[in-house]
C-alpha cells in the first residue's frame, strides 16, 4: 500500500495536477482571507473556509478524474488487478495520495490563525475545529471523486459527474427545503447525502463528534464502493463472476445498512456526548447554575420551537439538545409554523418570529421571542447592528423557572414615581422581567405604607422633592428590613426629604458634579463620563475588572462600619477627581478655589442589620444616567450587568438564584492589522504563493516532457 501511495503521490507532483490544485485552494482562500480577516478584522477564519466551499465542486474532480478513469483508458489497471497487492489496499493507497495532496494546501491554510495572534486575540479552538472539519469534507469529496473515478474509463466523464455529484452533496440541504418545509421520508433519504450541513457545527465553534462520525462512515462507505466496482472488473470474466456478483452486492448492500445505523445510533446520543465546545466565549456551554436547576426539576416542561427544519438555527438548537439532555422533564419539539399555523395562538395574540420559543408547563407558558436570544450592538452612525451576545440560556432558564413556579411566589419590584422620576430604559426593565419579577409603578401619595409584598422598591433620579410624608413611607419601610435601589441626579441636589431618606441609611449626597482628571478613567475626553473603578463584591460579580459608564455622576458620602450597618463603596475614583460646584462656570475639570478633592464614591451599599432573621439593603447610585440603554452601550452592557447584580442581591429570592444570567459575548473583538501588514500577508496567499506553486509545476512537467 505504501509503494502504491508514494508512486501515486509523486505523479500528482511530477505534472501540474497537485500544483495546480493547491495554488487553486490557496489563493481562493487568500482571497476571503484578507478580505475577511485582514481587512475586515475578523478573529474567525471560518468566514474564509465557509467562503470556499464551492472551490471544493470545482478543485477535487480535477485531482480525482485521472486517479482510476487513467488507470482504465490506458489499460495499466490490468497491472493492479493482476498485481499481489488486496484491492483494499490499491485503493486506500490512491485515496490518501490524494488526500495527501488536499491536506498539503489545508496545511496552509492552518497558519493563517497563528498569523493573526500577532494583531489581537483569536479563537484557536474554533479556528483549528473549523480547519478540522473543512478537511472532514474535503476528504469526503475526494472519496466521492475516486468512486466516480472507478465507473468510467473517461476523465472528462469522470470530472463532469464528480462535479454534479459534489453539487447535490453541497445544495442538498436547499434541495430539501424544495421537496418539503416540514421534512418527510424523501428528504430523510436525501438528506443521507448532505455533505455540506454537517461541516456547519464545526465553522460554529463545536468539535462535532456525529459530523466527524458521518464524514468518516461516508468515506468508508465510498472506498468500499470503490473496491467492489474494481472487483467487478478483475472477475468480470472468471466463472465465478455469478457467485462473487451475488456476493458483493450482498456485501454493498451490508455496508450501506452499517452506515446508516451507525449515522442514527450517533445522531440518537445527547449533544453533551456528541458535541465539544471549542468556542472562546463557550456559546453552547450550559453553566453549572442551570445544570444545578434542572437536574433539581420535577414538573415537566415542553419547549415548542417555531420553525421548519430547513429554518432551524444551528446555534439555538445545539442549546435546545444539550437542555434536553441535561434534564427527563424537558421536551423540545419542534412546530412548523407553515404546517400549524395556529399553534402560537394558544399562548400568545402577539405575532412572533421564526425560531421562537414557547415554554410550557401545565396552563403557564412564556414566549421567548427569537430576537431576544441575540444581543445586539448599533452604529447610529450608519444605522446598522451586529450581534454581540447570545443570551438563549438566560432567557430559557428563565422562562423554564417561570412557567414552574406559582404566581404568588414571583416577587415585586416598585417603581417610586410622583417626584419626577426617570423611567428605566429597556434592557434594565428586561433584566427584571428575565429575573421573573413583577414590576410596578408605586404612587407612594395614594398608599398608606410600601405595599407588604415589596420586594424592593426602586427610587430612581427624583427631580421634585418628596413629602415629608412619602419619605416616612419609604424610611420606615428600609427600617423594616426592606431593599432600595436608589439613583440621583446631581442637576437636582437640595432636595430635603429625599435625602432624609439617605441620611437614615447614613448616607449623603455630595455637593456638585464628579470630573475625573485621570485619563484612564474617563470616556470621550469628557471628564464627567467617569470610568470608575469597580470594587469586587456580591452587587458587581459580573463585572468586576470590567467598565461602568457613570456620566454625570456625584459623589456619595457613608459613614463608618458598625456592628449592624455595613458600608461597601462599588464605584470609586482615583484621587484626581474632584467635585466641581459650579461646573457651568469652571474654567478647568482640574481643581479650583471651592471644589472638593477626590477620590469619592460614586456608588455605595449599605446593609443593616434589623434583627436575626432580617436585613435591610441599599444601594445608593449618584449617576441616574447609569441605568439607560445610551449609557449602558457605551460599556457593551456592563451597566445592565451591574443592574442584574444589584437586583439580584436585593431580590434575595431562593427560587430565583439562576434565574439571571448573563448573556455570553457572541463574538471576539476585531483584530486590527496594519496595512502594509495586510497587503503584504494578502499578497503572499492570493498571488505570490500560487503563481510559484504553478511556475514549479509548470517547470517540472516541462522538463518531463523534454525527456
Amino acid at each position: 500500500m505504501f509503494a502504491i501511495f508514494k508512486r501515486e503521490f509523486r505523479s500528482y507532483f511530477q505534472n501540474i495536477t497537485g500544483w495546480l490544485f493547491i495554488a487553486a485552494v490557496t489563493a481562493l482562500y487568500g482571497l476571503y482571507f484578507f478580505a475577511n480577516n485582514l481587512r475586515g478584522g475578523y478573529p474567525y477564519i471560518s468566514y474564509a473556509l465557509s467562503g470556499i466551499g464551492f472551490i471544493m465542486l470545482i478543485a477535487v474532480p480535477i485531482l480525482t478524474m485521472r486517479s482510476l478513469s487513467e488507470e482504465r483508458h490506458s489499460r495499466t489497471d490490468q497491472l493492479i488487478l493482476t498485481a499481489p497487492v488486496s484491492v483494499g489496499k490499491v485503493v486506500v493507497g490512491k485515496y490518501l495520495a490524494m488526500g495527501a495532496v488536499f491536506s498539503i494546501a489545508m496545511a496552509v491554510i492552518a497558519v493563517t490563525p497563528l498569523l493573526l495572534l500577532a494583531y489581537g486575540t483569536i479563537p484557536l479552538g474554533e479556528s483549528y475545529a473549523a480547519v478540522f472539519g473543512f478537511w472532514l469534507y474535503g476528504m469526503t469529496c475526494i472519496a466521492v471523486g475516486l468512486f466516480i473515478s472507478s465507473l468510467t474509463e473517461s476523465q472528462v466523464i469522470a470530472a463532469v459527474l464528480t462535479f454534479v455529484a459534489l453539487f447535490l452533496g453541497y445544495m442538498m440541504s436547499s434541495i430539501n427545503g424544495l421537496v418539503s418545509t416540514s421534512g418527510n421520508l424523501l428528504t430523510k433519504i436525501l438528506g443521507c447525502y448532505d455533505l455540506y450541513t454537517p461541516l456547519n457545527k464545526f465553522m460554529n465553534g463545536t468539535l462535532d463528534i456525529s459530523g466527524t462520525v458521518y464524514y468518516v462512515s461516508i468515506i468508508v462507505l465510498l472506498l468500499f464502493l470503490t473496491g467492489q466496482s474494481i472487483q467487478k472488473r478483475r472477475w468480470s470474466i472468471s466463472a465465478r463472476k455469478l457467485s462473487l456478483g451475488v456476493f458483493s452486492t450482498g456485501f454493498i448492500a451490508a455496508a450501506v445498512a452499517v452506515t446508516v445505523v451507525v449515522n442514527l445510533f450517533v445522531a440518537e446520543l445527547p449533544a453533551t456526548w456528541t458535541s465539544v465546545d471549542v468556542t472562546s466565549t463557550k456559546l453552547y456551554s450550559i453553566t453549572e447554575d442551570t445544570k444545578t436547576y434542572l437536574k433539581g426539576l420535577d414538573k415537566d416542561v415542553t419547549i415548542y420551537v417555531l420553525v421548519s427544519d430547513s429554518g432551524k438555527d444551528n446555534t439555538l438548537d445545539e442549546t435546545l439538545q444539550r437542555y434536553e439532555a441535561l434534564s427527563d422533564h424537558v421536551t423540545v419539539t419542534y412546530i412548523n409554523p407553515a404546517v400549524n399555523p395556529s399553534f402560537a395562538a394558544q399562548y400568545t395574540d402577539s405575532s412572533i418570529t421564526s425560531n421562537s420559543m414557547i415554554v410550557v408547563c401545565g396552563d403557564r407558558s412564556r414566549v421567548v421571542d427569537y430576537s431576544d436570544v441575540y444581543t445586539y450592538s448599533y452604529d447610529y452612525s450608519n444605522y446598522t447592528r451586529s450581534v454581540d451576545g447570545y443570551d438563549a440560556e438566560g432567557q430559557l432558564t428563565s422562562a423554564i423557572q417561570y412557567v414552574t413556579m406559582d404566581a404568588s411566589e414571583l416577587p415585586v419590584i416598585y417603581a417610586v414615581s410622583g417626584h419626577g422620576e426617570t423611567e428605566l430604559s429597556g434592557k434594565f426593565t428586561d433584566a427584571i422581567s428575565k429575573a421573573n419579577i413583577t414590576f410596578s409603578e408605586l404612587t407612594l401619595l395614594k398608599e398608606e405604607a410600601v405595599p407588604s409584598d415589596a420586594a424592593a422598591l426602586i427610587i430612581n433620579g427624583p427631580t421634585s422633592d418628596f413629602s415629608k410624608d412619602d419619605a416616612e413611607k419609604v424610611i420606615n419601610y428600609i427600617n423594616g428590613g426592606g431593599k432600595v435601589l436608589i439613583t440621583c441626579n446631581y442637576q437636582y441636589q437640595g432636595l430635603t426629604n429625599f435625602e432624609s431618606i439617605l441620611s437614615a441609611c447614613g448616607m449623603s449626597e455630595e455637593s456638585g458634579i464628579v470630573m475625573e482628571n485621570d485619563k484612564s478613567y474617563y470616556y470621550s475626553n469628557a471628564p464627567f463620563y467617569l470610568l470608575p473603578t469597580v470594587n469586587s463584591s456580591s452587587y458587581t460579580d459580573s463585572v468586576s475588572g470590567s467598565y461602568i459608564f457613570a456620566p454625570y455622576s456625584e459623589a456619595i458620602n457613608y459613614g463608618e462600619n458598625t456592628d449592624d450597618v455595613t458600608y461597601t463603596s462599588l464605584l470609586e475614583t482615583t484621587d484626581a477627581a474632584v467635585s466641581k460646584i459650579d461646573a457651568a462656570n469652571a474654567q478647568t475639570s482640574a481643581y479650583e478655589d471651592g471644589d472638593i478633592q477626590g477620590p469619592f464614591s460614586v456608588a455605595v451599599a449599605m446593609e443593616k442589620t434589623i434583627d436575626e432573621d432580617t436585613s435591610a439593603k441599599v444601594v445608593v447610585v449618584g449617576a441616574v444616567q447609569m441605568f439607560t440603554d445610551s449609557a449602558d452601550e457605551v460599556v457593551s452592557g456592563n451597566n445592565s450587568s451591574m443592574f442584574t447584580d444589584i437586583i439580584s442581591q436585593l431580590v434575595n429570592h431562593s427560587d430565583l438564584a439562576t434565574s439571571v444570567i448573563a448573556a455570553k459575548e457572541y463574538t471576539l473583538s476585531a483584530v486590527t492589522v496594519d496595512a502594509a501588514a495586510a497587503i503584504t500577508y494578502g499578497l503572499l496567499f492570493m498571488i505570490v504563493l500560487p503563481v510559484v506553486l504553478l511556475l514549479a509545476g509548470i517547470v517540472i512537467w516541462a522538463r518531463r516532457r523534454k525527456r
